[in-house]
C-alpha cells in the first residue's frame, strides 16, 4: 500500500484533481516536487492548463492595511495539458519546484502554501491549497 504524505484534491463536478508532494516538510537544498493525478467523471471535459503557486501567506493586523492576510507569490509553475479528459480517463503529470530565498519564512506569522489552480475550458476555474514548511540551515 502506498501512503500519500501531502494531499490536496480539487473536484470540478465530477472531475476530481489530486495533487501529491512526496516531501511536505522541505530542507534547503530539497525541491518541492510530486504529482498532479486528474481523474474525469461521467463526461469528457477540456482541461486547459493547471497552475502550481508558492504563496507566502501573513497573517498579521497592520496599521498600513484593512487586510489581515497578506499573500505574496513567490513562485509559479504552469502546466500544459490542452487535451480532453476523457469520461473515466486519468491523466497525471508530475512537477517540480525549485525553492530560493523567497520562500524562507520568518517568523511564526507566516507560512507556505502550494495552491494547485485548474484551468477549465468554458468552466469555472477550481482551487486548492495547503501548506508546507521550507527550512534553511543556520550560518
Amino acid at each position: 500500500m502506498n501512503f500519500k504524505k501531502f494531499l490536496s484534491s480539487i473536484g470540478i463536478g465530477s472531475l476530481t484533481v489530486e495533487t501529491v508532494v512526496e516531501r511536505p516538510n522541505l530542507n534547503e537544498g530539497e525541491t518541492l516536487n510530486g504529482t498532479i493525478y486528474i481523474t474525469g467523471g461521467d463526461t469528457d471535459q477540456k482541461i486547459e492548463y493547471v497552475e502550481l503557486h508558492v504563496v507566502k501567506q501573513i497573517d498579521e493586523v497592520r496599521d498600513d492595511s484593512d487586510f489581515q492576510l497578506i499573500e505574496n507569490v513567490v513562485a509559479k509553475q504552469s502546466l500544459d495539458f490542452v487535451s480532453t479528459l476523457k469520461s473515466k480517463g486519468t491523466l497525471m503529470q508530475q512537477f517540480e519546484i525549485v525553492p530560493d530565498e523567497r520562500w524562507i519564512v520568518e517568523n511564526a506569522k507566516t507560512k507556505l502554501l502550494l495552491r494547485t489552480i485548474v484551468h477549465v475550458d468554458n468552466g469555472v476555474d477550481a482551487m486548492d491549497e495547503d501548506e508546507f514548511t521550507y527550512s534553511v540551515s543556520a550560518m
